[in-house]
C-alpha cells in the first residue's frame, strides 16, 4: 500500500514560512531581528577577549549559532522566492538588502577571527573541551585554522564590504540577465515562449531528436546575444575572486573550494585520474547510444535524449508514489520524511513559465524544515531529479537536533545524500523493467547520470581551471570563452560528440555562484563517495538505515577523509576506493553494451 494521500498539490507552501511572499511583513520583521542581531553580536565580540572565561565565550558562540540560523532562513526564503518567479522585482531588491547584512555579519565574525587568533594555544584548547563548546570544537578549530589563512581582520572586513556592489552584484547580473530571456518554439503548430528552465528539459529529453536540435540551436542563438554582457559578469567576477586570492597569498584557485568542501588536493587528483583510467567503457556507450538512433555520433543535445520504449511518464502523483515505496525498502524513517514532504507541500514541482532553470533543496533551519525546487514534466529523469532532493532534504532533516554550527556539511557530502537517494529510485526501476527495451531505456538513464559526473562535471572543472589561468593576465574574450568551453568538452568527452556546446559558459549557473567556486567537483564526489556507501547498504541490508545516519550526522564535524575511514574504513587519498565506485558504473555500462548488441544499426 502506498501511503501517499492523493491528490498532491505540486506548488510548494511558502506562506508557512513567512507569509506574503515577497511583499511579507513578516520576513520584514525577521529581516529587522537580524539587523538588531548583528549590532548585538558586534557588541560581545567587542567585549570577549583572549583572557574571557568558558561560560563568556560558550555565551558568544550560541547567539552567533542563533543568528546564523536566522541568516539561513532569510537567505533560503529569497531564493526560494527569486526562483519561482524570475521577475519578481521585490524579491531581487530583498536580495541586494540581505546581501548588505550579511555583508556586515561576516565583517563582525571576522573581527571575532581576529579574537580567536589572540588566544594563546593551550587556553585555546582547554576552551574546546568545556561542555557547552566541545559539540561543536570541529566547526571552532576549523574556523581559527581558516582565519590564520587569510588576511587582517580589517582587509578581510573591507573585502566583504566591497563583495556586496562587486563580486556579489556581478551574481545577481547575471541572475537578471536570466531572468529576462525566454526562447521560443513551436508547439503543436504555435509559436510558444518557454523560460529557461523549460527549454533545458525540451533540448534535453524530448524523444523527437528535430525537437531537441531546434531547442539546442534557439538556445545557443539566445546565449549568443548575451554573450557580451554574460561574459563581463564572468570576468568581472573571475577578477574580484583573483585579487582576493593574491592579497591573501593563495596561489591554487583550488585552494578555497578544497577548502570549503573539507577535503585534500591529493584526493582530488586521485578521484580525477581514477576516471581517466576508466573512460574508454563510457565512450563505448555513448558511440553505441548514437548507433542505436541512427547516428554516428552524438551531439550534445543527444546525451540525454531517451531510448528505447520507457518514453512513458509518471504523473506527479505516481512519481511521489514511486518514490515513496522505494525509499520504505531502505529505510521507513526515510520513507516517511519523503511522504511528509510531498504532503506538507515542501516541493516546488509544477512546470510553469517564469521559474529559473535547474532544481536544489534549500533549509529554513528556523522552521526545521527544507523546500525543493525544480521544473517536474513526468520523464523518468525528473522522478530521479526528485528523489534526489529529497536526498538533501533527508540529510538535513536528520540533522536537525544538533547545533547549528554541526549541521553546515560542505556541498561534496551533500551530494552524497542526494546521489544516494537517487540510486535507491533508479535501481528500483531497473528491477521492475517489464522488457528488455525498457531495461535498457533505463539503463540509458543512470548511465547518463555517470556522464555527467565523469565527463560533463570534468569538462567544467577544466573550463574553470583554464579559465582562471587565463583571467590572471587580463579579461577574456566571449570567443575565447566559447573556444575554452569546447576544447574542456573535447578532452572530457574524448572528442566522442559531433557537436558540442560553447556556450555552456554562458548558460550554466554554476559559474555564477559567489558562495561556491568552482561548483563542480563536489557533485563528482558526492556520486562516487554514494557509491560506496550505496555498496555497503545493498550488502548489509536493512541494518545500514541507522549506519547511514550516523554518516549523515558527522558530515558537519569532520573533514571527508576522516569521515571515510570512520564509516567505510577506506583511504580516500588511495585509488582502491575511488576503482571499486567507478567500477560499479563501469559494470552499467558493460550491461547496456551486452544487451543492446543485436539491435545496433547495419
Amino acid at each position: 500500500m502506498i501511503p501517499v494521500k492523493t491528490p498532491l498539490n505540486p506548488a510548494w507552501d511558502l506562506d508557512i514560512i513567512f507569509s506574503g511572499g515577497s511583499a511579507s511583513p513578516e520576513f520584514v520583521a525577521h529581516l529587522t531581528t537580524i539587523t538588531a542581531d548583528i549590532q548585538s553580536l558586534n557588541t560581545l565580540v567587542t567585549d570577549i577577549s583572549a583572557t574571557s572565561g568558558a561560560e563568556q565565550w560558550a555565551g558568544l558562540f550560541e547567539s552567533i549559532q542563533a543568528l546564523y540560523g536566522h541568516l539561513r532562513t532569510a537567505s533560503a526564503f529569497i531564493s526560494c522566492l527569486n526562483a519561482q518567479d524570475v521577475k519578481d522585482t521585490k524579491a531581487k531588491l530583498l536580495q541586494g538588502s540581505f546581501a548588505q547584512m550579511n555583508a556586515a555579519y561576516l565583517s563582525v565574525m571576522t573581527q571575532l577571527d581576529a579574537k580567536i587568533l589572540e588566544v594563546q594555544e593551550e587556553a585555546w584548547n582547554a576552551l574546546l573541551q568545556e561542555e557547552r563548546l566541545a559539540p561543536i570544537a570541529f566547526s571552532l578549530e576549523e574556523r581559527r585554522r581558516r582565519a590564520a589563512e587569510k588576511l587582517s581582520p580589517e582587509a578581510e572586513s573591507l573585502v566583504n564590504d566591497l563583495s556586496v556592489d562587486g563580486y556579489h552584484a556581478w551574481s545577481s547580473l547575471y541572475n537578471a540577465i536570466i531572468g529576462r530571456m525566454s526562447i521560443t518554439v513551436d508547439k503543436d503548430g504555435q509559436p510558444t515562449q518557454l523560460s529557461i528552465g523549460q527549454a533545458q528539459n525540451r533540448y534535453q529529453g524530448h524523444e523527437d531528436r528535430a525537437v531537441r536540435q531546434d531547442a539546442f540551436k534557439k538556445w545557443e542563438e539566445a546565449f549568443t546575444e548575451q554573450e557580451e554582457l554574460i561574459s563581463s559578469a564572468l570576468n568581472h567576477l573571475g577578477g574580484f575572486r583573483l585579487q582576493v586570492y593574491k592579497h591573501r597569498g593563495w596561489e591554487s584557485v583550488h585552494q578555497e573550494p578544497l577548502e570549503i568542501n573539507r577535503m585534500s588536493q591529493a584526493t582530488l587528483d586521485v578521484m580525477w585520474n581514477t576516471i581517466n583510467e576508466y573512460r574508454e567503457p563510457f565512450v563505448k556507450y555513448l558511440n553505441r547510444k548514437a548507433n542505436l538512433i541512427g547516428l554516428e555520433r552524438l551531439a550534445w543535445s543527444d546525451i540525454h535524449a531517451p531510448i528505447g520504449e520507457s518514453t512513458s511518464t509518471l504523473s506527479y502523483d505516481e512519481g511521489a508514489a514511486f518514490i515513496v515505496e522505494q525509499f520504505n525498502k531502505f529505510s521507513p524513517q526515510m520513507a516517511k520524511f519523503a511522504e511528509m514532504a510531498f504532503e506538507e507541500r515542501w516541493i516546488e514541482a509544477e512546470d510553469r513559465p517564469g521559474k529559473r532553470p535547474g532544481g536544489f533543496c534549500t533549509g529554513f533551519p528556523k522552521n526545521g524544515q527544507s523546500r525543493i525546487f525544480m521544473t517536474y514534466d513526468g520523464s523518468t529523469g525528473a522522478v530521479a531529479t526528485l528523489a534526489h532532493e529529497l536526498g538533501h532534504a533527508y540529510h538535513s532533516h536528520v540533522l536537525n537536533d544538533l547545533p547549528p554550527f554541526v549541521q553546515s556539511y560542505s556541498m561534496n557530502v551533500a551530494e552524497t545524500a542526494s546521489t544516494f537517494a537517487e540510486m535507491i529510485v533508479a535501481d528500483a526501476a531497473l528491477k521492475n523493467a517489464k522488457t528488455e527495451d525498457e531495461r535498457i531505456a533505463l539503463l540509458d538513464n543512470k548511465l547518463g547520470n555517470a556522464i555527467s559526473f565523469f565527463m560533463d562535471i570534468q569538462c567544467r572543472f577544466i573550463f574553470e581551471t583554464n579559465f582562471y589561468e587565463e583571467r590572471r593576465k587580463g579579461l577574456v574574450s566571449s570567443e575565447r570563452l566559447n573556444e575554452l568551453m569546447t576544447n574542456a568538452q573535447k578532452e572530457a568527452f574524448s572528442d566522442a560528440l559531433s557537436e558540442y556546446h560553447p556556450h555552456f559558459w554562458a548558460s550554466k549557473l554554476h559559474f555564477y555562484a559567489t558562495g561556491v567556486p568552482f561548483y563542480n567537483f563536489p557533485y563528482t564526489f558526492g556520486y562516487l563517495f554514494s557509491y560506496g556507501v550505496y555498496a555497503r547498504a545493498l550488502a548489509e541490508g536493512e541494518t545500514f538505515a541507522d549506519k547511514y545516519v550516523a554518516l549523515l550526522r558527522d558530515t558537519g564535524r569532520m573533514r571527508v577523509e576522516e569521515l571515510a575511514q570512520k564509516h567505510l574504513g577506506v583511504d580516500l587519498t588511495q585509488p582502491d576506493f575511488w576503482r571499486s565506485a567507478v567500477e560499479l558504473a563501469v559494470k552499467d555500462a558493460e550491461e547496456f553494451l551486452r544487451l543492446t548488441e543485436n539491435k545496433v544499426h547495419a
